[in-house]
């Protein structure tokens, strides 16, 4: 078998097992200055090469406290097999557990506690084989079985352990075997090009066997083998973790990551709060995917030297308007396309995204093997959307529904504007705030009409199988999109061995969604990782064993292990 997969086909997938909640619309693009389709010029944020301040820093201390300020609480707690994270339940899972594969720079998929990962000729049959030497923060030992016992619980055949979500995403795995005290054997029921990405994403952390068959706590007593030890959890308040002393991953100085002492999750939901909390000094690591908040204020503080940040857009998330596709009005067609039409995206831009966002016409970003300059999404046009909701309106429907939003009034405005834009079309809309936690279950439960959304993170299209697949039998389809064009092209995608051939059917993916407008699709979403000015190490070390740099993306969190304090 090979060792790794073949260029052209190693692109990661690291992606959302369950939903990314809370629209920040106001997003970035790669470089330069852009026109809009109204001429008028905007501004557009450029990645970082590397995070401010870095290069001065001198070498790493050890010691102090990380008090990190993300997004969101994380409904549900960590039982990772049944977890509902998002963001910043990443950035938790990050700090507590590892995964089995992780991302390197270029994209490929690197071992990391699997010692090696390699798959037969038709990427049917994947030997994974786990590092030595690994404790769990209990003392127990890393071994072959609880690998393939967290992958079981994942996919959700393991006894006492639901998987809410990720068994769909993980139902084109036939079994998993041990075979040997640290070897694995995964076989699939189709070629799967892309499933080393699976083994990697945020949320797929391996627990240790106690926490796997707790059965009371197993979401409140988090037990990995990562750089950091769980403490403890006040829910909406933080959540507390102290230095791994046992880590099996060793700095330059020769002993253990990581260099920090502990590490503190506060929740909090505001940007702008965040932005505060960072200046005085309350916390001193946050993240934001606001690009006016990035490309005004911390920019200008990062420039005066009061903040290190590190901004990309590699591999980025998209901002969209979900769309119930079961339910009134938008189980029509012509809805979803009059209310495609209806909303001026390049307004939204320029006058809420202060002209950095680059609007965006389908799921996949510039980069993307799917990603095409046009896909057909349709353009702003009201006189055309007015005629269709008048022609629905005749039969019978009504032009109304509600959008559902989370409480950030940057993701208020937007709804506003969206409201005020579309009633030119004769269109009527409630709008309904709720916290993010409310916003996840009503997407689960298919409970909304249409819902603001942040999503699609990463590269290879197959990751967007789990998301689009079977409408209403998929529960992670979560705006039960019907489509047997759909399902045939993420099915010929999945399995494709030829580049050529699988980049031609996920650009006609894009294309198709465009033609039924499944969702509107908003613009590109940046994130930044910013901190105090003594902190440092936002990406941290070169991978394990040759692995190569850190990836480079933000949208599914960082890691931690790196980071430390000057002092």
């Amino acid at each position: 078998m090979p060792s790794a997969l073949p260029p052209g086909r190693r692109r990661s997938v690291r992606r959302s097992l369950v939903i990314i909640v809370a629209l920040t619309v106001l997003a970035g693009a790669c470089g330069g200055k852009k026109a809009d389709n109204t001429g008028k010029a905007s501004r557009a944020l450029v990645s970082d090469k590397a995070e401010s301040g870095l290069a001065e820093a001198g070498k790493p201390q050890r010691g102090g406290k990380l008090i990190y300020g993300i997004e969101a609480e994380t409904a549900g707690g960590f039982c990772l097999s049944e977890g509902q994270l998002a963001i910043s339940g990443m950035m938790v899972v990050r700090a507590i557990y590892d995964t089995l594969m992780v991302p390197n720079s270029k994209g490929e998929e690197v071992p990391y506690l699997a010692k090696s990962l390699t798959h037969n000729a038709n990427y049917t049959v994947f030997d994974l084989t786990v590092r030595d030497g690994v404790k769990f923060h209990d003392g127990s030992t890393l071994d072959g079985r609880v690998v393939k016992n967290n992958i079981d619980a994942y996919r959700g055949k393991y006894p006492g352990r639901v998987s809410l979500l990720a068994g769909f995403s993980l139902s084109n795995i036939a079994s998993v075997d041990l075979t040997g005290p640290m070897t694995v054997r995964i076989t699939t029921k189709l070629p799967w090009i892309a499933f080393p990405g699976y083994l990697g994403g945020s949320r797929f952390g391996i627990m240790a066997q106690a926490q796997l068959d707790d059965k009371e706590t197993c979401n409140t007593k988090l037990i990995g083998t990562g750089p950091f030890k769980f403490q403890s959890w006040q829910p909406n308040q933080k959540l507390v973790a102290v230095r791994n002393p046992d880590y099996w991953q060793i700095a330059r100085d020769g002993k253990p990551y990581p260099y920090a002492d502990s590490i503190e999750f506060r929740p909090i939901v505001e940007g702008a709060q965040r932005i505060n909390a960072i200046q005085s000094g309350s916390v001193n690591v946050t993240h934001t995917s606001s690009a006016p908040d990035i490309g005004d204020t911390l920019t200008k503080l990062r420039d005066d030297g009061k903040v290190n940040m590190y901004q990309t857009q590699v591999a980025t998330e998209l901002g969209y308007l979900m769309i119930n596709a079961s339910k009134p009005p938008f189980n029509d067609e012509r809805m979803r396309r009059a209310f495609a039409m209806a909303v001026d995206r390049n307004e939204i831009n320029n006058v809420l995204g202060e002209g950095y966002p680059t609007v965006a016409d389908g799921p996949f970003a510039p980069g993307n093997m799917a990603y095409l300059k046009d896909p057909g999404f349709p353009k702003h046009n009201v006189a055309e959307a007015k005629r269709l909701v008048q022609e629905y309106e005749r039969g019978g429907g009504k032009a109304e529904f509600t959008l559902t939003l989370v409480t950030d009034p940057a993701v208020i405005q937007v709804g506003e504007m969206v409201q005020q834009q579309i009633a030119k079309a004769g269109f009527h809309i409630k709008l309904v705030n709720e916290e993010q936690a409310k916003l996840i279950s009503d997407a689960i439960g298919g409970n909304f009409q249409v819902m603001t959304f942040r999503n699609h993170p990463g590269d290879d299209p197959d990751g967007q199988y789990v998301w689009w697949y079977k409408g209403t039998s998929n529960p992670v389809n979560f705006g039960r999109i019907n489509d047997p064009v759909i399902d045939k092209l993420l099915d010929e995608g999945r399995s494709e061995l030829d580049p050529a051939k699988r980049q031609r059917i996920y650009q006609d993916l894009n294309r198709e969604f465009a033609a039924k407008v499944w969702n509107i699709w908003l613009s590109y979403t940046p994130w930044a990782v910013v901190e105090s000015p003594n902190v440092h190490g936002i990406l941290g070390p070169d991978l394990p064993d040759g692995g190569g740099k850190p990836f480079q993306g933000l949208a599914n969190g960082h890691p931690v292990l790196g980071m430390w304090i000057a002092r």
